[in-house]
């Protein structure tokens, strides 16, 4: 005669599985955050300073086809006049400055914090 042996398997995760899973999880979400929040921030730098790029190569072709010493002082300018397809905005926030002196690269109102030309 054969007997039935009924094996009570528990199938689950203790609760101390659980919070070490947890701890791990929050550790590694310490370590990343300030990684991305670096690399965005550098991106924007970036960003800007390749927009910085395109409005100082626009005032200077301005300069040569208007045969002038001085460059526009407005961004506006230079996009009706086609050197540009739309007003560039920086990424991070700041504001675009233009002086006429084609000396004088434009710069944006994040200088302090790296938004300038090399």
């Amino acid at each position: 005669m054969k007997t039935n042996i009924i094996k009570s398997v528990k199938a689950g995760f203790t609760l101390v599985e659980i919070m070490i899973v947890v701890a791990i999880i929050g550790l590694l979400a310490a370590i990343a955050i300030p990684n991305f929040v670096k690399a965005r921030e550098a991106s924007q730098r970036n960003a800007c300073i390749a927009n910085l790029k395109q409005i100082d190569g626009a005032r200077h072709m301005w300069a040569l086809e208007h045969k002038t010493n001085s460059a526009p002082t407005s961004l506006s300018t230079l996009v009706e006049d086609q050197y540009l397809r739309s007003e560039p905005q920086c990424p991070g926030g700041g504001k675009y400055t233009l002086v006429a002196e084609l000396a004088t690269p434009p710069s944006c109102s994040l200088a302090n914090q790296g938004h300038v030309l090399p």
